[in-house]
C-alpha cells in the first residue's frame, strides 16, 4: 500500500509539473534532465539527462531526439514506441527535473593588428560594438592612419575611418562585433 501511495503522489507530482511546464510551452535543449515514469512498467521509470546531440534514450523505445520538443510531445511520442510492447498504449509521463546549466560568461574574440596600443587576440563580450572595442584594446600608438582602419569580417573588408566616428558623422562606431573579427590598423604615411 505504501509503494502505491508513493506511486501515486510521484504520478501526480508529475502532472501538475508536466502540466506547468506544457502550458509555458517550454521546449527541452540539451543538458536539461527529465523524469520518465511508466505507469504500467516501474522498471522503466528512470532519470535520464538529454546528451549534447539532444537524444535520450529508453529501453524499448531506443534512442529518440527531443530537443526542441515540448513535454507534452516526448510523452506522446515515447508512448507511441512503447505501445508494441503493452496490452494497449502506455501512461507515460515526463517531467522536468533539472534545467541545463547556463553557459559560464561567453566571450568572443577579435583580432586586433597593427598600429594599435594592444594587438593579438582581445576576448569581447556577446554585444560589444566597435568603439567599445577599440576602447578594449586601448586605442591607437602615434602613428597609427586613424582614417584608413579596417575592418575585416571573413572575406569582407569595411573601411572605417575613427575621426568620422568621434565627430559624430558615422555610425560606424555603433557596429557589433563578431567572432573572428579583425581590426586592422595601419601606419600613418609620411603627411597624413
Amino acid at each position: 500500500m505504501t509503494r502505491f501511495v508513493t506511486l501515486l503522489g510521484s504520478i501526480l507530482t508529475l502532472i501538475l509539473f508536466s502540466t506547468v511546464t506544457v502550458a509555458q510551452g517550454y521546449r527541452v535543449q540539451p543538458g536539461d534532465v527529465l523524469r520518465i515514469e511508466v505507469v504500467e512498467d516501474e522498471s522503466l521509470n528512470r532519470t535520464v539527462l538529454i546528451s549534447p546531440d539532444g537524444r535520450i534514450s529508453l529501453p524499448g523505445a531506443g534512442g529518440l531526439r527531443v530537443s526542441g520538443l515540448t513535454i507534452e510531445q516526448i510523452q506522446s511520442t515515447l508512448a507511441a514506441r512503447l505501445e508494441s510492447s503493452f496490452v494497449s498504449r502506455p501512461n507515460v509521463f515526463v517531467g522536468i527535473e533539472g534545467l541545463a546549466p547556463e553557459e559560464d560568461d561567453p566571450v568572443i574574440e577579435i583580432f586586433v593588428v597593427g598600429e594599435a596600443t594592444t594587438v593579438g587576440r582581445i576576448e569581447l563580450e556577446p554585444g560589444t560594438v566597435l568603439l567599445q572595442a577599440i576602447a578594449a584594446f586601448g586605442g591607437f600608438t602615434n602613428f597609427a592612419a586613424t582614417k584608413r582602419i579596417q575592418l575585416r569580417r571573413g572575406t569582407d573588408i569595411y573601411a572605417i575611418d575613427y575621426n568620422q566616428i568621434v565627430d559624430g558623422t558615422s555610425q560606424n562606431g555603433l557596429v557589433r562585433m563578431h567572432e573572428g573579427d579583425v581590426i586592422v590598423i595601419p601606419q600613418r604615411k609620411l603627411f597624413e
